[in-house]
């Protein structure tokens, strides 16, 4: 399994990831990811790796477990 996670240092709050996976990422109120708890599904992990590559930031990863 992965799970996704935040580069808080990098993550400028551009909210794309969001638009990219809602199923896992909501926007707090100044636009910063809420990234839902846990491991991501075989099936979310391909469109968790291109919102990943996506981020103007590159503030997001996919780790394996």
């Amino acid at each position: 399994m992965s799970t996704l996670r935040v580069d808080w240092t990098r993550c400028d709050g551009h909210g794309l990831c969001a638009r990219l996976l809602p199923e896992r990422i909501a926007l707090d109120e100044w636009g910063f990811p809420i990234i839902a708890a846990g491991e991501l599904d075989d099936g979310l992990v391909r469109a968790a790796r291109r919102a990943a590559q996506a981020c103007p930031a590159l503030a997001l990863r996919v780790d394996k477990s």
